[in-house]
């Protein structure tokens, strides 16, 4: 009598081992399946080269970022999506006019001419150019000290390096991006006439680096450029031996009207939820040096291609898959806004939201909002993962896009790359199809179409 409920006891831990074993074996036979064809398939791969050539890039409001839209649009009805949708929202319409020019001058060391471009979101120079002597500084505090008598009539020149002892170069970015973003109104507070940034890179050459800047509308605007590594350095180096040159340069940017746009919405509907959603995104539009590989058409492509994946291995899923393929991330984030506001008046319930704006290099995990319900469950996931590499399962994912929703209370979550190069190409005439590898494209799209369907269980 008393060796019978250790008998039951047994049973029942066996059958509990068989049934954990059995979940586990399906879920790593459905990731080989996600991955063999994610790397036997070369769509997304030629889908991208056709975005970054036959469209280019997709600067907010122009005509190619409305192609760039009516494209995804098609490719996400080829991949069999339930249905397919455009949810409208106004963007700004800044352009960058002509090539800029620049120069510096100096009696000692005679004249060079330097690789700048605008800022995006900046005003044009007069049509004759600025010129100006240079005060360099390192920080935003740093004007403050020097104060307005060292600062008026002068060009600021902020020269501080993103710091290559952050592993992560995304750090680095976060950290340096401040000069940027706020530099301008900064210097126009000190009576500065314009602004040179360092670019936002770790990489030595003469491709400059653009990025939007945020100006204060209580301060004067002033016309902001960014300048190439190797000609910051060289511009720094002349400036130790003569404090007194000059720069000019020449802009011809303009900001029009606002102009409408779309979002665009692809879903497979959830057999058992169909009210509650797994988002995964990015964004179409993108800088106009370059063509918008990068950042963010691989976003958008591998976010198309996991629902491609999912739907030719006969995959149901329990909840809504939703891609957004979102506009205007880098200028105005008016997409991930008018997403957040949409999805609030219609009440709509997101099981999490996925955004891919890292890059298409090597894939080594994901973050997750350590708040989710899922997270506890998200960190078992990853010895199924690590045969393909994928180890970093970390707290904290997101992403501009989709960080609007967080006020909806919605988990957020990001794939994560080997950023190494990612700051090489990123805003910058670098960013095009030639500097994608194919097979660390695959291997994200392969990543998070198998996230997703782990995340339906």
């Amino acid at each position: 009598m008393t060796k019978k409920p250790a008998i039951v006891c047994l049973s029942f831990i066996l059958l509990l081992f068989n049934t954990l074993s059995y979940s586990q074996n399906k879920d790593s036979l459905m990731i080989r399946q996600i991955f063999d064809q994610a790397l036997t398939s070369h769509l997304a791969y030629t889908q991208l080269r056709n975005l970054c050539k036959n469209i280019g890039p997709r600067l907010t409001g122009s005509g190619q970022a409305a192609v760039g839209i009516e494209y995804v649009h098609k490719l996400l009805k080829t991949t069999g999506c339930d249905s397919i949708y455009n949810l409208p929202v106004m963007v700004r319409n800044w352009e960058r006019g002509e090539k800029e020019t620049a120069s510096m001058t100096s009696s000692i060391l005679g004249t060079n001419d330097l690789h700048i471009c605008a800022l995006g979101g900046s005003i044009a120079t007069p049509s004759a150019g600025i010129q100006g002597q240079i005060i360099m500084v390192d920080s935003l505090s740093q004007l403050k000290k020097l104060g307005r008598q060292a600062i008026e009539g002068h060009i600021v020149f902020f020269n501080r390096h993103m710091d290559p002892r952050f592993i992560r170069t995304f750090n680095a970015y976060g950290r340096a991006a401040d000069q940027r973003t706020l530099g301008a109104s900064e210097a126009a507070k000190y009576g500065a006439i314009g602004v040179i940034i360092r670019s936002l890179t770790l990489a030595d050459n003469l491709y400059p680096h653009t990025g939007v800047l945020r100006y204060d509308t209580a301060i004067t605007r002033i016309p902001a450029v960014a300048i190439a590594t190797r000609d910051a350095d060289l511009l720094s180096q002349w400036l130790k031996k003569d404090p007194s040159l000059r720069v000019s340069y020449t802009t011809h940017c303009s900001e029009n009207q606002p102009v409408p746009s779309f979002n665009v919405v692809g879903e497979i509907k959830g057999s058992l939820y169909p009210d509650q959603v797994i988002l995964v995104g990015g964004h179409i539009d993108s800088w106009d040096l370059g063509e918008g590989a990068q950042d963010d058409g691989i976003g958008c492509m591998q976010s198309i291609e996991a629902l491609r994946i999912l739907l030719s291995l006969g995959y149901k899923p329990n909840y809504t898959i939703r891609c957004v393929i979102f506009i205007d991330e880098e200028i105005g984030q008016a997409g991930g806004r008018a997403y957040a506001a949409w999805s609030l008046a219609t009440k709509q319930k997101h099981r999490i939201a996925i955004e891919l704006d890292a890059g298409g290099l090597l894939p080594l995990g994901f973050g997750m909002s350590d708040k989710s319900p899922l997270f506890e469950a998200f960190q078992k996931w990853q010895p199924l993962m690590l045969p393909y590499g994928l180890y970093n399962f970390q707290k904290g994912g997101g992403g501009v896009d989709i960080g609007f929703l967080s006020g909806q209370n919605v988990p957020l979550m990001s794939l994560l790359t080997d950023s190494q190069r990612y700051f090489d190409y990123h805003h910058s005439g670098l960013d095009v199809f030639e500097n994608v590898n194919e097979r660390e494209m695959q291997l994200g799209s392969a990543a998070v179409s198998s996230i997703i369907y782990l995340l339906d269980r």
